[in-house]
């Protein structure tokens, strides 16, 4: 079972539906792992091809294996529209550390409807059952109070 942080950095998208009949798409993503859930910035007038280069992190304490990427249109007046959504498999992150920018299938429904980039980093949580502690969980269960005793 993976323990540590996932972070995720939202790069771009490109060939996002641009349905607005009245102005262009302004797009942003919620990105959710379990019950944690973040928000990109809104690209105002980003069309179909919006860049972010944002990054966000996530932790990760079960087995929990997916994370979901919604595209949406921010409207003014009325409901934000979904424009897709992508679902990444963590599998291949959690055992290499890392992957580099990788482009994921945006789909409503079962239709395409662009692509969307992201770079994934893993930090494992240093194994505490092998003696290999950090300053944050010395202060756990007495260690650094009974060692400054002495």
């Amino acid at each position: 079972m993976p323990r540590g942080t996932l972070e995720v950095v939202l790069i771009s998208a490109k060939g996002l539906d641009d349905n607005d009949f009245l102005s262009s798409v302004d797009p942003y993503v919620i990105l959710t792992y379990r019950t944690q859930e973040h928000k990109s910035t809104v690209q105002e007038d980003g069309g179909s091809n919006p860049q972010w280069n944002e990054s966000f992190l996530f932790t990760v304490s079960d087995s929990e294996t997916e994370l979901n990427l919604r595209i949406m249109d921010k409207d003014k007046f009325s409901q934000d529209d979904s424009l897709g959504d992508a679902t990444i498999h963590l599998d291949a992150v959690f055992e290499n550390g890392s992957l580099p920018e990788t482009v994921y299938q945006v789909v409503k429904g079962e239709d395409y409807c662009g692509e969307i980039k992201v770079a994934l980093t893993f930090t494992a949580e240093k194994n505490v059952d092998q003696g290999e502690y950090t300053e944050q969980n010395e202060g756990y269960g007495g260690w650094k109070e009974s060692r400054e005793e002495f």
